[in-house]
């Protein structure tokens, strides 16, 4: 059983291939010329799909072509070279030229979930007894597309997660529409977050303090499904990654599967091709 359908894998792989930098199967500087051939790229990225997937260790997901060492170390390379950001980019580009998104209605919030393992993005757990954890602040479309990711400490309040949050979400988008309202719930109820929003010339719908949630909901929903999607890879729901930027090679390639789910879904019903899926649901 794939951990991704081959749909999915197959467009992911094409556009995150074309990023990697050019190397040999054999490194040119060694003496003789004869050491151990390099394990290619494509079948690292299959197992780090995998341990994406299920949250395994790579000890538990290496096979006899492909050492945990291998991995590791791929994974650090990658995320040093900002691929996933990249590839999430070019998803995005992909899905507003054949769907369009909707950017004027995007709603932020943030997600807190398991770091046991401690790390640079970790932090003491206000809702699991003070345990390490991982708090990741989303910024999505009217659709619920995630278009910008932050990772912090669990122990961070969203509101200073704001500003950061909006300028990733410009980085990956690049020019934002002129009118755009953000949704917020009452988390961000402050002077701050609206002179914030100010800045960025943005209008904002902020939940009150003191008013129940359901009565004042707004446009705001699509973001909790855009973490329920995402709370699907097991490395997002228990990251054990220490370094800070391999935190965030995961957040952005589980963003990339999540916008290209939501493309084939939107544009089964309007395009035709060869391995177009027969069923919404992509298992």
């Amino acid at each position: 059983m794939p951990a991704v359908p081959s749909c999915l894998l197959e467009s992911l792989w094409d556009q995150f291939a074309a990023l990697l930098p050019a190397r040999q199967g054999y490194a040119p500087s060694h003496p003789l010329g004869c050491h151990r051939r390099r394990v290619p790229d494509r079948v690292v990225f299959e197992h780090i799909v995998l341990a994406l997937v299920y949250g395994s260790g790579y000890e538990r997901i290496s096979s006899p072509g492909c050492s945990d060492r291998t991995i590791r170390r791929r994974v650090r390379q990658w995320a040093e070279l900002g691929v996933a950001e990249r590839v999430h980019a070019l998803a995005l580009e992909a899905y507003d030229r054949m769907i369009g998104l909707e950017l004027g209605e995007i709603a932020v919030d943030g997600c807190i979930t398991k770091a046991p393992s401690d790390g640079e993005k970790a932090g003491r757990s206000p809702v699991d007894r003070g345990k390490q954890g991982l708090k990741r602040s989303v910024a999505s479309e009217g659709r619920g597309v995630p278009v910008g990711l932050v990772s912090a400490g669990a122990n961070r309040h969203d509101s200073p997660l704001l500003g950061p949050t909006l300028q990733a979400a410009k980085d990956q988008i690049g020019a934002m529409p002129k009118d755009v309202n953000v949704n917020l719930d009452r988390g961000y109820d402050s002077a701050n977050s609206r002179a914030l929003l100010g800045e960025f010339g943005f209008t904002g719908e902020i939940a009150r303090k003191g008013i129940p949630a359901p009565v004042q909901a707004g446009k705001r929903w699509v973001i909790e499904r855009t973490h329920s999607w995402m709370n699907g890879y097991g490395k997002l729901r228990r990251c054990t990654e220490k370094n800070g930027r391999t935190v965030d090679f995961y957040l952005y390639l589980a963003a990339t599967l999540v916008t290209l789910r939501a493309l084939i879904r939107e544009a089964r019903n309007r395009y035709r091709w060869d391995a177009r899926p027969t069923t919404r649901r992509l298992k």
